[in-house]
């Protein structure tokens, strides 16, 4: 393929504890509706409270849920494309944090649940498996980009899914990173995150072919890049100086400046100090923007879905874009001082033209981000 092609999201689909179906899903949270409840626990923990994805029955095994997210979310995103599963150009890219590995003892590789679930959705090529911690679903997506454009793939599917399990409530709660009430993302009252499962898939081809056949776009995926802490196991670089490094790296594969932003999902987390890092750094990077862009968030709706999150917040900008319309931040009501930038609060907020980003903050100090476009920016 032509190096300099617009990689097109010709597909996307996305699950989660709001429901799955695109445009109704998005509605709700426009709406500022959370799918976060209350959960059974069989043992004492810092929260009762995550998001779990309606219909799927918790006593199921985690593997059984994980395999069953990632294999029909996987094909929602194909039909939306008009892909056929066993396409033989099509190279899947999965992503996860762990998945329900975690839990299991005799678990020898981290990529026996993408394989099953790939063979499951009528796929005939083998899965790229991702696991870099929260950001894996934004990296399955940044992976997909380098393959397409250096040209080792012409067709991608790529994203992430994830499942809440007890050994993660564990983890966390002995971390204490979580919220006994719920995850209020940039609010003076952040007191913790709350766990929850879901996944999404975006469908990636170079325009030229998507044009070919006639495919209905989404958007553009115009850019990615990353970075790394390299500070601590589950803490971040209180500087966000590395955050500030994975944006602008990602601006500039898509050749724009940070005036060229209208509209940021952050990882907002709703941990004070994921918050606080995430506030310096927007507030650092869109200073001189003689427009600073509208930020938004969605755990407070969706839960923290972990390895599934970038790819679920990724459709999430390409739906801000397409509606010109951010959602508001559930919970947030007094937005933290330090970030210094317009963000929708109580109700949604109007998003001008241009390019969305969104930032995704793994543990481990994985730092991630990608820059879309909406799909009037696939116009000749």
């Amino acid at each position: 393929m032509n190096p300099d092609s617009r990689i097109w999201v010709t597909g996307m689909a996305w699950t989660t504890a709001l429901g799955s179906a695109l445009d109704p899903v998005w509605e709700l949270l426009l709406d500022g509706a959370s799918g976060i409840g209350d959960v059974v626990s069989p043992m004492p923990l810092r929260s009762t409270r995550a998001a779990v994805v309606p219909g799927v029955p918790q006593d199921a095994p985690a593997s059984h849920r994980q395999h069953e997210l990632t294999r029909t979310t996987l094909s929602e995103a194909l039909a939306d494309a008009g892909i056929e599963p066993d396409d033989p150009a099509l190279v899947p890219v999965l992503g996860t944090s762990y998945g329900a590995h975690l839990d299991l003892a005799e678990t020898a590789s981290l990529s026996q649940w993408s394989a099953a679930a790939v063979r499951g959705a009528g796929l005939t090529a083998e899965p790229v498996t991702v696991t870099t911690a929260c950001s894996a679903g934004s990296d399955a997506i940044l992976t997909g980009l380098a393959l397409l454009r250096e040209g080792a793939a012409e067709l991608c599917v790529c994203g992430g899914a994830d499942v809440l399990t007890l050994g993660k409530r564990l983890g966390h709660s002995r971390l204490g990173t979580m919220s006994p009430v719920a995850l209020r993302a940039f609010d003076t009252r952040h007191d913790g995150t709350v766990l929850g499962e879901g996944a999404a898939f975006l469908v990636l081809e170079p325009e030229e072919r998507a044009r070919a056949r006639g495919a209905r776009p989404h958007g553009i995926l115009a850019g990615a890049a990353s970075s790394n802490d390299a500070a601590s196991a589950v803490a971040p670089d209180p500087s966000g100086a590395n955050v500030v490094l994975a944006v602008e790296r990602a601006l500039r594969t898509a050749r724009i400046t940070p005036a060229d932003v209208s509209v940021v999902n952050a990882h907002g987390s709703g941990t004070p100090v994921n918050d606080t890092v995430e506030a310096r750094a927007y507030t650092h990077l869109f200073a001189e923007s003689p427009t600073p862009p509208v930020v938004f968030a969605t755990k407070g709706a969706f839960g923290h879905t972990l390895g599934a999150t970038g790819a679920i917040e990724a459709v999430a900008v390409l739906q801000a874009l397409a509606t010109s319309t951010a959602p508001p931040v559930h919970g947030l009501r007094e937005p933290i001082p330090q970030l210094g930038l317009p963000v929708a609060a109580r109700q949604p907020m109007k998003v001008d033209q241009g390019y969305g980003i969104s930032v995704t903050l793994g543990f481990g100090g994985f730092n991630t981000c990608l820059v879309l476009q909406g799909p009037g920016s696939t116009t000749p």
